[in-house]
């Protein structure tokens, strides 16, 4: 670790202040941000999707659960993924202590993968994660959403992701992670009202806001230079295995020894 100068108390509250004026910058920003993303137009859902949950199938009207808010975790995980995503992962570890808060303030949170719902609810209960998690291998929400691929889609340029066209490695990904925020009116019509993937998804990352006041900040210094250069299954940290640059984790071959 690289160490700074070290200064007297005074010097450093003038340093200090000058960062002051700059994070007061960042924040009038990201005021002005939230403002032009809460005025971004709709659109409205017209297509039917089914999902199957833990107690059968449900629509999407349903993940609402009686509120006018819902927000779903695109988590990336295909039919037979055998790698759980970190990325996925650490983001749903966020969300047992703010639900509560979440349900109060007219938002539901809602997880969607397109594995089938019997892979889903085996991964839910290993990790001990009561959000509500649905399937949507029998629709395709993901596919319009933007976070799972055809390969014919793919290659003949018709697949898009993060607003641009899919690269040609989400035709062996198959399925990509990112968030979508949706509104339903009075009358019961559902609204898509936002997404974000890639790093957008920090946003939702309140680890992040710890780390970045941290001596060490991210201290993401590994390869590939984000989250996947060290978080894990949080299950997982200390037991080795490794990590893709696309988030798959793979845990450590079992030991021969007896």
């Amino acid at each position: 670790m690289h160490r700074n100068h070290v200064v007297s108390r005074e010097d450093w509250l003038a340093a200090r202040r000058v960062l002051l004026s700059r994070e007061k910058e960042m924040g009038r920003l990201r005021d002005a941000i939230a403002a032009e993303r809460m005025a971004l137009p709709w659109v409205l859902v017209e297509k039917e999707y089914v999902f199957d949950g833990p107690e059968g199938p449900c629509s999407l009207a349903d993940l609402f659960q009686g509120r006018s808010q819902l927000f779903i975790k695109h988590f990336m995980m295909g039919p037979g993924a055998a790698h759980q995503c970190v990325g996925c992962s650490l983001e749903i570890d966020h969300m047992a202590g703010l639900l509560p808060h979440l349900e109060n303030h007219d938002v539901s949170y809602v997880v969607v993968a397109r594995a089938p719902i019997e892979e889903i609810e085996a991964v839910r209960r290993r990790m001990d994660w009561r959000v509500l998690w649905v399937s949507a291998f029998r629709s395709d929400f993901n596919y319009d959403f933007g976070v799972s691929f055809r390969r014919e889609d793919v290659s003949a340029g018709r697949a898009s992701y993060n607003f641009g066209p899919a690269p040609d490695w989400a035709a062996e990904m198959r399925d990509l992670s990112g968030n979508s925020a949706f509104y339903m009116d009075e009358s019961g019509k559902i609204y898509h009202t936002y997404s974000a993937y890639a790093r957008g998804g920090e946003e939702i990352l309140g680890i992040y806001g710890i780390l970045d006041m941290m001596p060490k900040g991210r201290n993401e210094a590994g390869p590939f230079q984000s989250l996947v250069d060290w978080a894990r299954p949080r299950n997982m940290y200390g037991k080795g295995g490794r990590v893709e640059g696309n988030g798959r984790f793979f845990a450590p071959e079992p030991s021969m020894e007896s």
